[in-house]
């Protein structure tokens, strides 16, 4: 139901507010949608519809209609910005030069998949249309695990442009072009010279597995026909899905003029032939697993691109080139053939990779091809090119490859070689950096940069039962909640439904009494400091946690941070853990700094419930620096990341400069460790004792996982056991 945001005119069910321009077309304002549906119905060539002011709530939205290319018909916003599509809410677009603009996607989702389709049924597609100045803004499904697309093209010759798109963190592609079926069927949808343009793609977070690809164009049964499709002039704002930022699954495509700002991943030439990737911009700031270029298939043309601060390796290295299958079913990895590679700069990355993947499958090295006039230099001179097989089908002609050049920054900001000699290597100097506010809707401002725990207030709790709940339920987003000195008990579970800081200056003892003290939901992130939590009064049962997640999936990624702390007597029933991650749910860090765990019967942190095997998992970054565990019956970590998925970065475990005492040795312990790490992806345990405890275990088992074990100490305790099913 529309529910208006102001008073702007009177309007009857029955009555249409016409406004006639000179060229005689009607501008037609409505406020119901049995009102649009007539509007649609006479619509003619020339004609716009306008949604008023407001909030249209459950509002499918069909819009067909046969437009002119210098009469199209129109579908707007009164307001641009003031028109809120939401609930349970989508837009089908079929006809001839349709024109969407000014609409928001906002506090809801699609009753299906996509939020934007160029088709009203398989039959029915859109020709010569553009949705521009449209917003999606985390108008996610409500199960993390629930797959759909926000935008799919279909038809010919349709254009997206200066749109948003953020906060997508379930599985599926925020924009796909959809070529033909498995069955050949739509192929109307080939060649199709669709222009994604000026597009802004703000955050996208980690969603920890495959599918979550911010533009895809085509699927691999499709990939030998060409799509025409070109994607100029959008700002990829970290968006970090997964390794694969673009998937490029057909050919003929250009990718060119784009900025890639911290984003995790790479643009990726996954299938298809003869595309061309130019002139775009990778900054990664060093940020973690940032990527520029992945090069598989036939005749790809990668020229003029700017790389800068990549920090990602493998497949998501600062550039990298793949070996290949031979003979390749269509869905694996064809063999690199015919590549032109020139006049790239990539400049302080950490990776660059040769004959990636190479392996008993992957055995097609690059041939017929060329790497000529490129630019790469590190600053610290270290050597960041690694070739994993034999690159002889790869002409090297003309490049700068860490040589003691100085480079400057030139008006573009970028740097370049100061010595006039070197000035055609690498990218020119005529190449135009995006900016990020030439992108998108101007009337709709772009997220910041700080952290989730930045930007609230401080709030004071005195002790007693149940303060410390209704100080967070109170709160505000961001909020830091300052205990007094004393003791805090909790008779009902505390729903943390924000970030929020709980500040205990070391003075602070807080109790709880039923089976969890906090419960993570939906958009919560919680940081405890400077308190100690003790498990005495919770219930004589099995499964008690401090924190859980709440059951079911959360969609929004969150943190959890514990310093300066105290973890006592979680002892009332068996296996009481501290924390417990539910399925579908995802922490982007967890971090446990100074802080000491005694007397737990179950795990610390439990991330063990992603089963499937389908390289699905918890957690991202689980940080552990100066802390104690003594007497704890199961893990100090469970970290399970199954199957052999190769899309994601993650699981990373980092700990150091901690006491391990007493721990795993329960009989209840099924993992028989003290840290139990399967399938995780970077590993490095240095400077720990661990006394009287069970051993490390450490399964690798996909990718080209890390495994660093240094400077610990072991007492009455066996040493690590590490193993690995890579190629079983």
């Amino acid at each position: 139901m529309f529910r208006p945001a102001h008073s702007f005119v009177q309007i009857s069910c029955s009555v249409l507010v016409l406004f006639v321009s000179p060229a005689m077309a009607n501008n037609l304002l409505v406020s119901t949608q049995l009102e649009y549906e007539k509007a649609v119905e006479a619509a003619q060539p020339g004609d716009t519809i306008i949604l008023a002011d407001g909030e249209w709530r459950d509002f499918e939205i069909v819009f067909t209609g046969e437009g002119t290319a210098d009469r199209p018909i129109t579908l707007t916003a009164q307001t641009k910005g003031h028109v809120v599509i939401a609930g349970r809410s989508n837009l089908k677009i079929a006809g001839s030069y349709l024109v969407v603009s000014g609409l928001v996607f906002r506090d809801g989702h699609a009753p299906g998949s996509p939020v934007i389709s160029f088709r009203t049924s398989e039959d029915d597609l859109a020709f010569n249309s553009r949705v521009t100045e449209v917003v999606i803004d985390g108008f996610v499904k409500p199960d993390r695990a629930n797959t759909d697309t926000w935008v799919n093209l279909y038809g010919k010759h349709n254009r997206l442009d200066h749109s948003y798109f953020a906060g997508k963190s379930n599985r599926g592609v925020t924009i796909g072009v959809q070529l033909h079926d498995r069955n050949g069927n739509g192929r109307v949808n080939l060649e199709n010279h669709h222009r994604i343009d000026h597009n802004y793609f703000g955050p996208r977070p980690v969603i920890g597995s495959n599918g979550g690809e911010t533009i895809r164009i085509g699927n691999s049964w499709n990939s030998l026909s060409d799509s025409l499709t070109t994607v100029e002039n959008n700002f990829f704002d970290r968006c970090d899905g997964e390794v694969e930022i673009i998937s490029n699954k057909s050919g003929g495509n250009v990718f060119r003029g784009n900025v890639f700002y911290q984003s995790r991943g790479t643009l990726t030439l996954r299938h298809g032939n003869g595309n061309l990737v130019e002139n775009n911009v990778f900054l990664g700031n060093r940020v973690p697993h940032t990527g520029g270029i992945r090069v598989i298939n036939a005749r790809q043309t990668v020229r003029n691109n700017y790389m800068q601060g990549l920090t990602g390796h493998r497949f998501g290295g600062g550039f990298v080139i793949m070996n290949g299958v031979y003979d390749s079913p269509i869905n694996r990895y064809h063999q690199v053939e015919d590549a032109v590679i020139e006049n790239n700069s990539i400049i302080d990355s950490d990776h660059i990779e040769f004959g990636a993947g190479s392996d008993e499958e992957r055995q097609a090295t690059p041939i017929n091809s060329v790497f000529r006039a490129n630019l790469i230099f590190n600053a610290d001179g270290t050597n960041n090119i690694t070739e994993h097989d034999d690159m002889s089908g790869i002409n090297f002609t003309d490049n700068s490859i860490h040589q003691n050049v100085e480079l400057a920054k030139a008006e573009n900001g970028l740097l370049y070689p100061v010595d006039p000699a070197l000035a055609a290597i690498g990218a020119t100097r005529e190449l135009v950096v995006l900016d990020r506010a030439d992108t998108g809707p101007a009337w709709y401002p772009k997220p910041g940069y700080e952290g989730r725990f930045d930007g609230g207030t401080t709030r004071k709790a005195e002790p007693g039962i149940n303060t410390l709940a209704d100080a967070i339920g109170k709160g505000a987003s961001g909020d830091v909640i300052e205990l007094d000195p004393g003791e805090y008990v909790a008779t009902r579970t505390i729903a943390v439904d924000k970030p929020v800081t709980v500040r205990g200056n070391g003075q602070a003892l807080i109790k709880f009494e039923r089976t969890a003290l906090f419960e993570i939901v939906e958009g919560g992130s919680l940081n405890l400091n400077g308190v100690t939590i003790s498990g005495e009064n919770a219930p004589r049962i099995a499964g008690n946690t401090v924190i859980r997640t709440v059951p079911g999936s959360i969609v929004t990624n969150f943190d959890l941070i514990v310093e300066d702390s105290t973890v006592q007597n979680l002892n009332a029933g068996a296996a009481f853990s501290f924390f417990d991650a539910g399925k579908y749910t995802f922490a982007d860090n967890i971090e446990i700094r100074n802080t000491s765990f005694n007397d737990v019967r179950g795990t610390v942190l439990k991330l063990n419930r992603e089963v499937e095997d389908r390289g699905v998992y918890n957690a991202e970054y689980i940080t552990i620096t100066d802390s104690r565990f003594e007497n704890i019956a199961g893990a100090v970590a469970d970290i399970y990341r199954g199957g052999t998925d190769e899309s994601t970065f993650g699981p990373h475990f980092a700990m150091s400069s901690s006491r391990i005492v007493s721990t795993g040795n329960d009989e209840t312990n099924q993992t028989g460790a003290s840290i139990r790490l399967l399938g995780v992806q970077a590993v490095d345990i240095h400077n720990n004792e661990f006394v009287g405890s069970n051993p490390v275990r450490i399964t690798e088992t996909v990718g080209e996982p890390v495994t660093r074990l240094a400077e610990n100490r072991f007492v009455e305790t066996p040493q690590p056991e590490t193993g690995s099913t890579i190629g079983n």
